[in-house]
């Protein structure tokens, strides 16, 4: 098993960021890697909600399945993903920073073919940061507000 883990200063109120991160269907607005999201469970996110996922490989698509946690508005989302190849739990959390919000990420890999550690490290920790700095350029954007995220998770 191997963790990655790191932290981004995002300009906008932690609810907004737990309120976008929450809602699966908004990440391939940030991360250009996923192809689609749908939701498999009936009723409002929370923990037990699960999400069909295809993300594109080069040309391949690797379908996935990622399930909510944990769910406590607005401070950490928790999450379980299993991939043909690594299955991943761990969490964000996210905490008020002056004019912002501190989000913070773990992530427990847990390879199916243990050659494939290394590898999946260091892909990991660069997908991460990619992944996160996307988010941060998304939601700090100026022309950017609640109402235009195409899937705005609902205020609790």
């Amino acid at each position: 098993m191997s963790r990655i883990s790191g932290s981004i200063f995002i300009r906008r109120q932690v609810e907004e960021v737990f309120d976008f991160l929450a809602d699966e269907r908004n990440e391939p607005a940030y991360n250009p890697q996923l192809r689609s999201v749908e939701t498999t469970t009936p009723g409002p996110i929370g923990v037990g909600t699960q999400w069909r996922v295809v993300a594109a490989s080069g040309r391949r698509s690797t379908p996935f399945e990622l399930e909510v946690t944990e769910y406590a508005r607005p401070s950490r989302l928790g999450s379980s993903t299993r991939m043909a190849t690594v299955d991943i739990s761990g969490a964000l959390t996210f905490v008020p920073d002056a004019g912002g919000t501190r989000m913070s990420w773990s992530w427990d890999l847990r390879p199916k073919v243990k050659l494939a550690a290394p590898l999946l490290d260091a892909l990991g920790r660069s997908q991460e940061q990619r992944i996160w700095c996307s988010l941060k350029a998304r939601l700090e954007s100026p022309s950017r507000s609640r109402s235009d995220w195409p899937w705005a998770a609902p205020a609790n």
